[in-house]
């Protein structure tokens, strides 16, 4: 057993501080003497820890351009080419919003896709209708790209400016117990684990805000309805949690729409 596990918890801490406060110049170093702590490290649980270190020290965060982080880009999880990512995309954050966009496009399917089950004609013309409402705010809001680039304001965006998300929970918690945090934007690996991670809509869409937009159709049209209310809970985080797949639970969430949002107050209907 080394002399470090024998430490006080007072001078870990003090240990772990100075390791984070390690200046640039000394990654180089840090580095090595990681991977020769590695090399005869022989407990399972430390040889993770060291793995972690090393790929969190090689990560390349700060560089934003093809040109500076070119192995970024390679072998993506999606929208890729034999090469890697589309070489349209020159920046990390430009590919990045494109992920985002892409997760929220395929929620505005599930809207179009619901249409084939309803058998009334009326009730599908009005679906429709509102459907091609959120299509509109959607291209106009270019798909809430934004909340997964670090370029944007700090109010419009998931990470912090160095690209860091945290993981806000499951869905019936407040935050995630984990502290669950990854950097996409660092190394290729981290962006493809990031892949994995969800928007996890708290009420859920195919479960609940779709078929609730459905049946309150039934008998009222499309201009009596509160439909900035079902975008909401559909495309924004007002309803949208990001949580890494640990923290994704797929059993029912029990959730309803809020019945007093649902359709348009009398003073709404009059504008």
């Amino acid at each position: 057993m080394s002399t470090f596990e024998f430490r006080l918890p007072t001078q870990v801490a003090s240990d772990i501080g100075l390791l984070l406060g390690f200046s640039n110049r000394h990654t180089d170093d840090l580095i090595k003497s990681a991977k020769d702590l590695l090399t005869d490290e022989r407990s399972d649980k430390k040889r993770k820890i060291l793995r972690d270190l090393l790929n969190n020290l090689k990560e390349n965060a700060e560089a934003e351009k093809r040109e500076e982080d070119e192995d970024w880009f390679l072998d993506s999880v999606m929208y890729e080419t034999i090469s890697g990512i589309d070489s349209r995309f020159k920046t990390k954050s430009a590919y990045m919003k494109f992920n985002c966009e892409s997760r929220i496009r395929g929620y505005m399917k599930d809207v179009d896709g619901f249409v084939q089950s309803i058998q009334s004609t009326k009730v599908q013309r009005e679906y429709k209708k509102i459907a091609d409402c959120m299509t509109e705010k959607l291209k106009s809001a270019k798909y809430n790209g934004c909340y997964f680039d670090r370029n944007e304001k700090e109010s419009n965006r998931l990470c912090t400016k160095e690209g860091w998300f945290s993981c806000q929970g499951a869905f019936d918690q407040d935050k995630c117990n984990s502290l669950h945090s990854i950097n996409p934007y660092g190394s290729r690996e981290s962006r493809i684990v990031f892949s994995t991670w969800n928007l996890d809509h708290r009420i859920e869409k195919k479960r609940t805000i779709i078929p609730a937009l459905a049946k309150a159709l039934q008998n009222r049209k499309s201009s009596d309805m509160n439909w900035d209310y079902f975008y909401s809970l559909l495309f924004t985080w007002e309803n949208l949690k990001l949580v890494h797949i640990v923290c994704h639970k797929k059993g029912a969430h029990d959730l309803q729409c809020d019945s007093k949002k649902i359709y348009k107050r009398e003073k709404q209907k009059r504008k």
